[in-house]
């Protein structure tokens, strides 16, 4: 009795942690370059150069979706990566990206920087998180 109970809020929070991503989608998503950030949401340390604020990544196009990382500078120390788009269209896709995101998340914080390890299993969605968040990080002069 007592492992059914474990076994069923186990199922039951890892749906609520599947149902919490991105809603599906009947089509596609538009894989298009944000617009650009208002310039007033960062500005550049002058004695030093060092950026800070909030700089959006491009759209990388990938075999299950389209990934898209933003990431929050403060003084030139990545503090921040907030996942735009990930693939979502399928429950696997789904599934993948509630593993991998959190992962990549950590290494890129504690590498401060896109030269991080692909996570097993998420080859796609890895390379594309990668490419996005070098080029929010070329964005912001890191």
């Amino acid at each position: 009795m007592r492992r059914a109970a474990v076994t069923t809020l186990s199922t039951t929070a890892g749906v609520l942690l599947l149902l919490s991503l991105k809603p599906h989608q009947s089509h596609p998503p538009a894989v298009s370059a944000p617009a650009p950030r208002p310039a007033a949401s960062t500005h550049t340390t002058p004695a030093t150069g060092v950026r800070t604020g909030d700089f959006t990544g491009d759209v990388i196009g990938t075999r299950y979706g389209p990934v898209q990382v933003s990431v929050t500078l403060d003084k030139g120390r990545l503090t921040a990566v907030n996942v735009l788009q990930v693939p979502s269209e399928r429950g696997r896709d789904q599934e993948i990206a509630a593993r991998a995101v959190p992962r990549l998340t950590e290494e890129a914080l504690g590498a401060q920087s896109a030269q991080i390890d692909a996570v097993s299993g998420a080859s796609y969605t890895s390379e594309g998180y990668i490419q996005s968040l070098q080029s929010a990080l070329d964005r912001a002069g890191a």
